[in-house]
């Protein structure tokens, strides 16, 4: 993850914070507690009005690609080499520009460490998430709160989670599909549709967890080495390797392998 300062050089001013997780090509804002909607960016007051500073991860994205080439310009490909790229990166583009945009006075500075409203913001953001019989969620939060969200009777944050509680409420495959997304910012269904941690853990009912729950934790969560390792596109020495670093922990150690909680192997993944 690489992390960046969103700086508006005008008013100097720090706006927010923009989260990079490199691997899974997502980005977060990080809006500041302080601003308004006159001083927060422009595409991103509807937000603020509402008092929501931590953007969704398509609208974060699509206020990085207001300030970088379009995919889609004529001559990308030339750009591309003229860069020594051989596909088109967002990130790589931003850091270039600096995040610097003609519509405004903004621009990016890379930050060494996490900001203290961020860091704060993170114990609502999801450790890991079990799909449980009849629709519900099991919600698994870094301040250690257990919610279980039952979608069909979850409301959502807004229309455009109602209308993706619908969605999956009506296809089994799509809600078979759940997993958490880069930062444990939200439960994405198919990669493209987003319920946000902090709208379940309003919404969510803290339990203590019974056994079928903790059952269902364990047949969605669990990998042996072979699956870490495909996860990780990596060999099982590799895989060794990050145990022994301590960025990866086995909840159990066998001779012949491994046991591991998806959510710390997608972790490493993103980070």
């Amino acid at each position: 993850m690489k992390i960046y300062e969103i700086w508006d050089q005008e008013s100097r001013l720090s706006v927010g914070t923009l989260l990079c997780y490199e691997k899974s090509k997502t980005f977060v804002i990080e809006l500041a507690d302080y601003l308004d909607e006159w001083s927060a960016p422009l595409i991103l007051t509807a937000y603020v009005r509402r008092g929501i500073f931590t953007i969704p991860r398509d609208i974060s994205l699509m206020w990085v690609r207001e300030r970088i080439i379009p995919s889609g310009r004529q001559n990308i490909d030339m750009i591309l080499r003229n860069h020594g790229l051989r596909e088109y990166d967002e990130l790589t583009f931003l850091e270039k520009s600096g995040g610097r945009c003609s519509q405004d006075s903004l621009c990016i500075r890379k930050l060494e460490a996490l900001p203290e409203y961020v860091e704060r913001r993170r114990g609502r953001t999801l450790k890991d998430c079990t799909l449980c019989a009849g629709k519900t969620l099991l919600c698994f939060f870094l301040d250690g709160t257990t919610k279980k969200v039952d979608l069909n009777t979850y409301t959502g944050s807004d229309e455009n989670e109602k209308n993706t509680i619908r969605k999956i409420l009506e296809n089994e495959a799509l809600f078979a599909s759940g997993k958490i997304t880069a930062g444990g910012y939200a439960v994405t269904f198919n990669d493209s549709l987003d319920l946000s941690a902090s709208a379940l853990y309003a919404g969510g009912v803290t339990v203590p967890l019974g056994l079928e729950d903790f059952l269902s934790f364990v047949r969605n969560n669990m990998l042996d080495t072979s699956g870490a390792s495909d996860v990780l596109l990596c060999s099982r020495q590799n895989l060794a390797y990050l145990v022994r670093k301590g960025e990866l922990i086995p909840v159990r150690e066998e001779v012949k392998g491994n046991l591991y909680l998806k959510g710390d192997v997608l972790a490493v993944y993103n980070d």
